[in-house]
């Protein structure tokens, strides 16, 4: 039987070596990365079966690389491993895409299971989350209603976005995503405009709080 075929994305490479002797047992891991734009480009090169990645990475958060995921590979599953035990994450995840969420504490015993189903098809939420992913969905708590006015933002501002709370440069911004300073100096200032904020601080501080950030 053909063996699943594997890219893995997180930016710690401990974890990516410790996750990588999980998911060898029974898939061939052909590829890991350790930012969200290194994966998009891994992905579209390698077109594996299944896609294991975090939400925290920078250059491209998981939750942005998911939605570019699912336009570019829509063959290639996608299961979240995270530390965000936050059913908003959760059902954001699963909105981007996502087959599987599972976190980083439970991928011993839960991963095998996770990838198993995803593959055939179904999906994958820890019984760690599952209530409380449900209740957000049916009950959106004051501070999801906030983060829904992160949905206002294009992708490409939100990528912006990121790398400015990052703390990058606008010239590393306009190489990093192939544009002009011109371009990357518009997107903060319709950002600004949009959001009714008014320095490159604000502009942080809401990436953080609306967890756009890979930080």
């Amino acid at each position: 039987m053909k063996r699943p075929r594997v890219l893995m994305a997180d930016d710690h490479s401990l974890i990516l070596a410790g996750l990588r002797k999980l998911v060898e047992a029974e898939c061939d891991v052909v590829g890991t990365v350790e930012d969200g734009r290194a994966l998009v480009e891994a992905a579209e090169k390698l077109r594996p079966d299944l896609i294991l990645l975090d939400i925290s990475m920078p250059l491209l958060n998981g939750l942005e690389a998911a939605r570019q995921l699912t336009k570019l590979v829509p063959e290639s599953k996608l299961i979240f491993l995270t530390m965000h035990a936050s059913p908003t994450y959760a059902t954001e995840a699963f909105q981007a895409g996502a087959s599987g969420y599972l976190l980083k504490r439970s991928a011993a015993s839960e991963l095998s299971l996770a990838i198993q189903s995803v593959l055939q098809g179904q999906h994958y939420l820890t019984p760690l989350l599952t209530k409380d992913v449900l209740d957000s969905v049916l009950k959106p708590s004051t501070g999801e209603r906030g983060k829904a006015a992160s949905a206002t933002l294009t992708a490409r501002q939100r990528e912006v976005l990121q790398l400015v709370a990052e703390g990058r440069g606008t010239k590393e911004i306009a190489t990093i995503l192939n544009v002009s300073v011109k371009t990357v100096e518009f997107h903060k200032f319709r950002m600004m405009r949009q959001l009714g904020l008014h320095t490159i601080a604000d502009l942080t501080k809401y990436a953080i709080t609306h967890g756009i950030t890979g930080i």
